[in-house]
């Protein structure tokens, strides 16, 4: 280093974030899982299988995901009778 570095008094400005990290407890919690047997394509097995090894991840996982976020999207408040309410056509 040929320059050397010339450390001023300037002030600093500082701002404090709010906490936006979930608690340890919601990291660590795990829905109830229930097991189907569902027969796919060879052709969208073979896709998330392929973009699982590029991730890391496995496969299984990746389709749970894909339908858990699809319900999250989709799903509507029950009524309290217990049944869903009827989505308008779009």
């Amino acid at each position: 280093m040929k320059n050397k570095i010339k450390y001023t008094n300037e002030p600093i400005e500082a701002k404090v974030i709010m906490d936006f990290l979930p608690p340890p407890e919601e990291l660590a919690f795990r829905e109830e899982g229930v097991k189907v047997t569902i027969a796919l394509s060879k052709k969208s097995v073979d896709f998330f299988k392929s973009e699982a090894s590029k991730h890391h991840t496995q496969y299984q996982r990746m389709i749970r995901k894909l339908i858990d976020t699809y319900v999250e999207t989709y799903a509507e408040p029950l009524r309290s009778s217990g049944t869903a309410q009827k989505r308008a056509a779009p």
